[in-house]
């Protein structure tokens, strides 16, 4: 197993709004377009939530637990962290 994965997410402030992303995903709308429209995070938002790669020791400790839990192609639940709620994609 790679030390390395990549993940993208979309960053929201409340639960309900990360349960709100989570059913509209899992309808089958586009992760990067909700992540353009959606996420906090302006920086990964504008590249439909991408992170790139990253190992452990990166990102803040209940992101990186969620994060290297997916299969790849897996959504998670939402994560809390210090930031809000993460819906976080695995890519690779």
């Amino acid at each position: 197993m790679s030390n390395k994965i990549k993940c993208s997410h979309i960053l929201v402030q409340k639960q309900s709004e990360a349960l709100a992303v989570l059913e509209r995903l899992k309808k089958g709308e586009s992760f990067s377009k909700l992540a353009q429209e959606l996420s906090q995070d302006r920086g990964s938002g504008k590249r439909g939530g991408d992170l790139g790669y990253f190992a452990k020791g990166v990102m803040v400790k209940p992101f990186e637990e969620a994060a290297f839990k997916l299969e790849k192609g897996q959504l998670s639940e939402p994560v809390k962290t210090e930031f809000g709620y993460h819906i976080i994609k695995r890519v690779d």
